[in-house]
């Protein structure tokens, strides 16, 4: 792994073209960050937040208004051809020939990219995407899991060192969903560097050892999934009482106080202010014994929501 990062992208402005003298749309707003070579790297945010529009910067379909972005040491104004055949990008949607095999649609792609017949890889792409035994089938014919995987083997045929996948796991069955993140960390473990998007935030902070939010256009965050987690300043308690409940007990320190069940209540609060111990003491002090205690550690989805409704402020 070397100090040079597989992404940089620095001050990135796109601004969409606007009509009848208007200004158009400002996507992306002096957006920057490095993605690390090596690692699995999450860029996330709320639906129309500029991802897709940094994906195809990078995908070299949209072009950008200002700023510079490399891949791989290479930048896409100075060495575009190079730039491009150092990633692989994996859409949404899926979308190929359904009257090609999936052998013929590797053998396609790879001639698109100008790899010459010897050096084409098709078979052992296959084999990693686990679709070997569907070589020969039309494509058509496969189930949609087994679609995503031949769409991740398709952005594979040129060898490239950074992959991109966008949004892979959406609207797949959970079962599904694992079979795709273990192909992700096989992948990452052969020294692919990958960039995800994502929805499931469970997704991320089980893949990504680093993550970058970015919320109308503005970068709001990028650090370690572990110090992003963190952050989550709430947690909630849950305890059950001796004694039917005469109601939520009400303390300033409590950020919400709710009754579940004749005995049971949550509460949240905020973890600078209080620990678990003083909020079971405040419990104590409204007349009830404490007969069991769950706590819930706060996760990605707490940050994540936290971060964008303050962005939108």
């Amino acid at each position: 792994m070397s100090d040079q990062p597989a992404i940089s992208i620095r001050n990135l402005v796109k601004r969409y073209a606007g009509s009848g003298g208007e200004p158009g749309k400002l996507a992306l707003e002096g957006v920057s960050f490095d993605v690390p070579e090596g690692g699995i790297f999450g860029l996330l945010g709320p639906n129309g937040a500029g991802k897709s529009t940094i994906i195809n910067i990078l995908a070299g379909l949209v072009k950008k208004t200002e700023g510079s972005v490399s891949i791989w040491g290479f930048d896409i104004d100075r060495d575009l051809r190079n730039a491009k055949r150092a990633i692989g990008i994996v859409p949404q949607e899926v979308v190929f020939d359904p009257f090609f095999t999936p052998f013929e649609v590797l053998e396609n792609q790879a001639g698109l990219y100008g790899v010459r017949k010897e050096l084409r890889r098709s078979m052992e792409l296959l084999r990693a995407v686990h679709l070997e035994d569907k070589a020969k089938a039309y494509s058509r014919t496969l189930s949609g899991g087994m679609r995503r995987r031949l769409l991740i083997a398709k952005a594979l045929v040129h060898t490239p060192p950074v992959l991109v996948l966008d949004e892979p796991t959406a609207g797949v069955d959970v079962e599904l969903r694992r079979q795709l993140w273990e192909l992700v960390r096989e992948m990452n473990a052969g020294g692919m560097t990958i960039v995800l998007t994502t929805h499931y935030l469970e997704e991320a902070e089980e893949l990504c050892e680093r993550i970058a939010i970015i919320n109308h256009g503005q970068l709001i965050t990028n650090q370690p999934t572990a110090e992003l987690v963190g952050m989550a300043r709430e947690k909630i308690v849950r305890i059950t009482v001796d004694k039917d409940l005469a109601g939520p007990p009400m303390e300033d320190a409590f950020l919400k106080a709710e009754v579940l069940a004749p005995r049971t209540l949550e509460i949240t609060y905020d973890r600078d202010r209080l620990s678990a111990g003083q909020v079971l003491a405040l419990i104590q002090q409204h007349g009830y014994a404490i007969a069991d205690v769950t706590t819930r550690e706060p996760d990605l989805e707490d940050v994540f929501v936290s971060l964008t409704s303050q962005a939108a402020k």
